[in-house]
């Protein structure tokens, strides 16, 4: 019988924290070609990307990539995946190796930056607005309706780290996202209570709009640390060595380097209030949480099993843990991916 990690075993640092490295290459593996190794970098030769940008309801506008097949040909609409971004992170770090590894296998992808990050508008800069990212992704099925390349009624979600939680939520709300799959899913909400059991951090946060308010300047909390130190615990070397390393670091135009994955102090405590999986039994379209077996948020993905309607899947990738759910093309699950989404997108 295994044994089930407690969804409390994550901390914050986690909650809130890909270039192909030298030697990096492809593989084939019965007949479909992967990159191998750290790939967040990973540049396709078979894709053709499109910056695109449309506005969500609120009249922020959202910034992303749309990739098509290179092959692909003006009259033969495709099924569409959308992509989320990990918690702290850009359309750059994670989500575009995804995007143009399931376009290259005949998918029509949309990454894009959370409204407050990226390139996408919205201010304050980095802030944390539960409804407005879940509602991000309904916007990108708003927009792909519009384009000619992409067949409206074959639409999915691919939700990693935090857009796991946001994907989940908009799916309950939106009929037009026929399948989901989450890749190291972290489910914000029990993630800040967990972390968050003492007045004085919510009061923090509360003073601090004050000071904004009045015009001062912001402040950054959380996210990724930007130096190690002998204190440094396992959960902060490994967001480090993705976000802080040039396996996944990636400043966004404007944004300043030692602030990139940190949200906004006073607007942190929103998650609070944030309850993704209530309701998640009423989702009767396909569900498929992927997470590595040693991953710190394991727990996260059986829960959302556990609690979630047939048809679902829970997938373990072994010796994976959280960040190599991110760019690790050794061990992310493409072939399971491409497999779920060819059929349930028909």
């Amino acid at each position: 019988m295994k044994t089930r990690r407690k969804i409390t075993d994550i901390s914050l640092a986690l909650i809130l924290s890909s270039l192909l490295l030298p030697g990096a290459s492809a593989v084939e593996i019965n007949s479909i070609t992967f990159p191998t190794g750290y790939a967040n970098f990973y540049h396709s030769q078979h894709v053709v990307i499109q910056k695109v940008r449309f506005s969500n309801p609120y009249g922020i506008e959202i910034a992303g990539n749309l990739v098509l097949p290179a092959a692909y040909k003006p009259g033969n609409p495709l099924p569409a995946i959308i992509i989320g971004h990990p918690m702290g992170a850009v359309k750059e770090q994670s989500s575009m190796l995804y995007a143009q590894v399931l376009a290259e296998h005949g998918f029509a992808t949309l990454a894009f930056d959370m409204p407050f990050w990226g390139e996408s508008g919205g201010t304050p800069r980095q802030a944390v607005e539960p409804t407005m990212f879940e509602d991000a992704f309904s916007s990108a099925v708003d927009y792909l309706g519009t384009r000619p390349e992409i067949d409206k009624a074959r639409i999915g979600v691919l939700g990693i780290c935090a857009s796991g939680g946001y994907s989940i939520s908009a799916m309950k709300i939106d009929p037009r996202i026929r399948a989901l799959a989450t890749a190291a899913m972290v489910e914000m909400g029990t993630a800040a209570r967990t972390m968050m059991v003492d007045e004085a951090a919510v009061k923090a946060g509360v003073m601090q709009r004050e000071v904004e308010f009045a015009g001062g300047k912001p402040v950054y909390t959380g996210g990724t640390v930007t130096k190690l130190t002998a204190d440094s615990n396992p959960m902060q070397r490994e967001f480090y060595e993705f976000y802080r390393t040039r396996r996944g670091e990636f400043t966004p135009e404007g944004a300043d380097k030692n602030h990139t994955t940190m949200p906004l102090l006073s607007q942190n405590a929103k998650l609070l209030n944030f309850y993704p999986f209530n309701g998640i039994e009423n989702i009767k379209r396909p569900l498929l949480f992927i997470t590595g077996d040693i991953s710190m948020s394991r727990g996260f993905s059986e829960e959302a099993y556990k609690r979630a309607s047939e048809p679902k899947e829970l997938y373990l990738v072994k010796g994976a843990n959280h960040t190599d759910m991110y760019d690790n093309a050794d061990k992310i699950p493409f072939s399971k991916l491409i497999q779920f989404f060819q059929q349930n997108l028909r």
